[in-house]
């Protein structure tokens, strides 16, 4: 198996914005991230950040597919969005900075449009999450771009 790409090669996010750590696997229809749950202002606050960020780490994770997708194909990374969430279920209300969680992405349909549906999960020591997401990828990435 030939060595995966940094996690910042993947997904369109920089600086703070980046919260997945590295990538761990990916396959055809699926993809595993690890995420450090970090302490820097952004989401944090006495040491603890909330569950609802697990979203954005599965957003993230299915970002990191189709980057994996567009490196496989020796493409650019393309923008995405995140067009809702069902099912979101978590057992914690926030994680603690340090956490180290184990985001996985399980690709369930795509169509030749853009739109995608992903299984998701966010798993820790004590932290389970799941959520199914509706996410579309534009064939152009100019569509986000205002005239």
């Amino acid at each position: 198996m030939s060595e995966l790409p940094p996690i910042a090669e993947l997904v369109p996010h920089a600086g703070p914005m980046l919260l997945l750590h590295r990538l761990l696997e990916c396959g055809d229809e699926h993809v595993v991230c690890e995420v450090l749950v970090r302490s820097d202002g952004l989401f944090d606050s006495a040491g603890r950040v909330p569950a609802w960020l697990g979203i954005e780490y599965m957003a993230q994770a299915v970002a990191a597919f189709s980057g994996m997708q567009a490196h496989s194909a020796q493409e650019s990374v393309k923008l995405g969005v995140l067009l809702g969430t069902r099912r979101f279920e978590t057992n914690v209300q926030d994680f603690a900075c340090g956490d180290v969680l184990r985001v996985t992405a399980r690709r369930l349909i795509h169509s030749s449009s853009g739109m995608g549906a992903f299984e998701c999960e966010v798993q820790g020591d004590c932290a389970q999450q799941s959520a199914r997401l509706s996410v579309y990828q534009p064939p152009d990435a100019s569509d986000f771009v205002s005239p």
